[in-house]
């Protein structure tokens, strides 16, 4: 085999996730739907700004993507129910909506017009890390938290990492035997 052409100077390396903590973000489109179960539903897709410490993060990700169909990458992508199980508005999209009339010193605007207002809007947003499981392998993922105001992204904390439910192993009497569940010999 001949070697490739640009052989030499294609860079590789491990990928590098969305650093933990607060970010500057503009929002690239916020699309109203409903989710599986029929609810509403906002879905915005969002990306580092120019003034953050990984500016066009998700849109390099976009244009690096070699699917024939691409997509905005899941890490820049927010699902926000409108509202919770009660029927009443969701703290998430109340925290969206707060958090995008703080950075940009607006209202908004209810209606027809309502998801047009967003588009290159400014907004900030706490990443930090999630366990996830795909396939029986469990992995940490650095995604957005929740959304801030612009002037709380500097001054943000990372929070604590979301961990899966994980069944709590027996514990030991003095002797050092477990103890079976409801007193039964799983073997008997």
């Amino acid at each position: 085999m001949q070697k490739p052409n640009s052989y030499d100077d294609v860079k590789v390396g491990g990928y590098i996730p969305p650093q933990d903590g607060g970010h500057y973000m503009t929002i690239k489109q916020v699309t109203e739907t409903k989710s599986k179960a029929g609810n509403d539903m906002i879905v915005v897709l969002f990306d580092f700004a120019p003034n953050d410490v990984q500016p066009g993060f998700f849109t390099n990700e976009f244009k690096n993507d070699i699917r024939p169909e691409k997509k905005w990458p899941h890490g820049g992508t927010a699902y926000i129910l409108c509202e919770d199980n009660e029927g009443k508005c969701s703290r998430k999209f109340k925290g969206f909506i707060t958090s995008f009339e703080e950075s940009n010193d607006c209202e908004a605007v209810w209606g027809a017009k309502f998801a047009n207002q967003f588009k290159n809007k400014k907004i900030g947003g706490v990443f930090g890390c999630v366990e996830n499981e795909y396939n029986g392998k469990v992995t940490m993922r650095h995604e957005l938290r929740w959304f801030c105001s612009i002037d709380k992204v500097d001054g943000a904390t990372v929070p604590d990492p979301v961990l899966l439910d994980k069944p709590k192993a027996p514990k030991a009497d003095a002797d050092g035997f477990l103890q079976a569940e409801d007193g039964e010999i799983p073997w008997a």
